[in-house]
């Protein structure tokens, strides 16, 4: 049986969720959006190949965004999961992994503009944060023994490289290929505030109506992300990383005086420019927390929560599709096939298509969050179901997922529920931009009026707030005493 505050917790997470529903928009506003939708399944079924010709060099660059931004946050990480046990250390980290990629890339397109140095910040940044935590917890859990074994007298370092490294590698070289597969998704989402990578022209041709070009660009990415193992094999790694970047483009120029009037003035609060002094900050600040910060923090709070809940009831309905329990060799690889495309789809892109359908609500961007999420804990959780031994006597069908597998797993699919709460909570903030008025769309519409010193103070406030969830999280498993791998939560 499951554990009662298991059980319990579940239960308020559904009951927050249930109390927030009557404050969420979630309506369909499109005239006619399921025959807009029957018009890109048509697409999506009879993909255009002649785009190919045109999209190649955007497609090289996604993945050379992608190799470049996780090896400078890789290394980075690296370095700072040696100190990860400081406590200044850990809240930089925390701070930087908890503002989305897309923001860090808004932020830099006002330093260096529509330059690649926009784009490898923006990914390396927050993934350093990342990689510095998981390298750490990895790194903390090699087995010890290794290092009682050497010699008295050898040095820290020596140690570290000759003794705890060769143990931790293998789970640091298989986080580190995971977060490759989430480094080509966020070089893909990069396009849609301008840099050019794959998902500039995804944009163009769904605002065109060009659903077969829409398609055939889905399914190169499906590709290019579930064929990630056989072409970045470790031989092949070092000549990508060596030519990734002489292949991210050259850009405009970077005109630096604006870098400097970036960090000097422009998010300088505006009273202190003018010298108004601290009592007209105060005022300034209490405004902007009150008619900005206020709602978008209400509006991302709201669709968390409600997007938590889907996500995990529907990763409790897929994790069948892949479990050997429940299906057939046939059956488990259509499954497969079906939680690939789930948790390969960024959740920005698959919230703007069904935008574009359906209209602004909150409606896309739940169905988004939890498809991707969903995706990504249901494969986990069926692999995890396939380590199951069952009696010869088991019963089956529902009296097998409900007495039998449900059990043992929902421990580990709480546990990573928990995980994808701060990072739902991060997505839900950046989609703002797409119209919804979360704190994104707040960020956004400050950026649009050049008004960087608002934008500033509301994306510290994103930040504060992802930091209080992914602590709150950390300590609910603490509390139900939940344990899952390191490379699950992000």
């Amino acid at each position: 049986m499951i554990r009662a505050p298991a059980v319990r917790t579940s239960l308020g997470f559904v009951a927050v969720a249930l109390f927030f529903l009557p404050f969420a928009d979630l309506e369909i506003s499109a005239v006619e959006p399921w025959t807009e939708l029957g018009r890109l399944l048509l697409g999506l079924l009879t993909p255009d190949p002649t785009v190919l010709d045109s999209v190649a060099m955007a497609l090289v660059r996604t993945v050379a965004f992608a190799f470049v931004g996780v090896a400078l946050g890789a290394a980075g990480g690296f370095v700072l999961a040696l100190g990860f046990r400081h406590w200044p250390v850990r809240t930089g980290c925390a701070f930087v992994r908890a503002i989305h990629e897309l923001f860090w890339a808004l932020i830099f397109l006002q330093c260096f503009g529509l330059h690649p140095l926009t784009g490898v910040l923006a990914i390396a940044i927050p993934y350093a944060g990342v990689f510095a935590k998981v390298y750490s917890e990895i790194l903390d859990e090699a087995d010890p023994q290794p290092e009682r074994t050497l010699p008295a007298g050898t040095g820290v370092l020596a140690r570290f490289l000759f003794a705890r490294v060769p143990d931790a590698w293998p789970h640091i070289a298989s986080y580190t290929a995971y977060r490759l597969e989430c480094g080509l998704r966020s070089s893909a989402v990069l396009g849609f505030v301008g840099m050019p990578t794959l998902g500039f022209h995804l944009e163009s041709a769904f605002s065109q109506g060009l659903y077969s070009e829409v398609g055939m660009l889905l399914l190169t990415f499906y590709v290019l992300v579930a064929t990630l193992r056989l072409w970045a094999r470790p031989r092949l790694l070092p000549f990508y990383l060596l030519a990734a970047p002489f292949l991210l483009g050259s850009g405009l120029p970077i005109v630096w005086g604006n870098v400097s009037r970036f960090f000097t003035q422009d998010i300088v609060p505006a009273p202190l420019q003018d010298g108004e002094g601290w009592a007209a900050f105060a005022m300034w600040l209490g405004d902007i927390l009150a008619s900005e910060a206020l709602p978008g923090v209400i509006a991302t709070v709201i669709l968390t929560q409600i997007a938590l809940v889907v996500t995990g009831a529907l990763a409790l309905a897929a994790f069948p599709l892949v479990s050997r329990h429940f299906t057939g060799r046939i059956s488990r690889t259509v499954g497969h096939g079906i939680l690939v495309v789930a948790r390969t789809t960024p959740e920005y892109l698959l919230a703007y298509i069904l935008l574009q359908l359906w209209g602004p609500s909150m409606l896309p961007a739940v169905i988004a969050l939890a498809i991707h999420n969903a995706g990504i804990i249901g494969h986990l959780i069926g692999r995890r179901s396939n380590e199951i031994q069952l009696r010869s006597d088991a019963p089956a069908g529902v009296e097998r997922y409900g007495y039998e597998i449900l059990p043992r797993v929902y421990g580990p699919f709480l546990a990573l529920l928990f995980y994808r709460w701060e990072i739902i909570m991060r997505e839900t903030a950046i989609l703002g931009i797409l119209g919804i008025t979360t704190l994104g769309f707040y960020v956004d519409s400050a950026m649009e009026a050049i008004r960087f010193d608002v934008a500033f103070i509301l994306i510290l406030v994103t930040a504060v707030l992802n930091i209080g969830v992914d602590a709150l999280a950390r300590w609910l498993r603490r509390r139900l005493q939940l344990r899952t791998t390191p490379g699950a939560q992000s």
